[in-house]
């Protein structure tokens, strides 16, 4: 039965996204990545409950008390701003980011593999390249507060390093995953689809 469920997930995810196909590193080390993508689905998940929460407690105390709580705003614009730097490595390597779909599905497998190498050396390329940019921007922070949670701006900036150490090292996964399909045998390939 949920064998049956994992192969309907797969056909489904494939028609949807072709790139979904290219298959990911087994083993330990699948096993490891599979581990570190749910850390950061978890904390981003955990952000986004802060964010209702504090949202929900804004409304609240606009309607029910006498005085507005000002600090959720603030808040709730970092939570944010964190949720989204968390998810950008596991977005990536999932396919789900936004991305306009001309010619995927009539690519073979080792053309999808190539196209997904390709697009993650891409964006691991950019994330290097900016990433000690991102840096000097954080420590920028290191001398300014927040306005009304008075929290080191240095811990708000540094979301920045976070996205971009991220879309490295998950860059360079999917670059790896690419390679690794690409030169993997077709019926290697074909019999370990669920």
């Amino acid at each position: 039965m949920d064998s049956d469920y994992k192969a309907a997930e797969q056909e489904v995810l494939e028609r949807l996204d072709s790139l979904s196909s290219v298959p990911t590193l087994q083993g330990a080390l699948g096993r490891l990545l599979g581990w570190v993508d749910t850390l950061f689905t978890v904390l981003a998940v955990l952000a986004l409950l802060a964010i209702a929460g504090t949202v929900l407690l804004q409304i609240s105390a606009r309607l029910f008390l006498p005085f507005s709580v000002s600090w959720t705003e603030e808040l709730s614009r970092y939570l944010f701003i964190y949720m989204v730097a968390l998810s950008a490595g596991v977005v990536l390597r999932q396919h789900r980011n936004v991305s306009v779909e001309l010619f995927h599905h009539h690519l073979g497998p080792r053309a999808r593999a190539a196209y997904q190498a390709l697009i993650c050396l891409l964006i691991a390329g950019f994330a290097g390249l900016v990433l000690p940019y991102a840096w000097q921007y954080a420590q920028n922070g290191a001398w300014q507060t927040s306005p009304t949670l008075k929290i080191p701006m240095l811990y708000i900036f540094f979301s920045t390093v976070v996205m971009f150490a991220l879309l490295l090292v998950y860059g360079a996964i999917g670059f790896l995953e690419g390679l690794v399909a690409i030169f993997r045998s077709p019926e290697r390939t074909a019999s370990e689809k669920p």
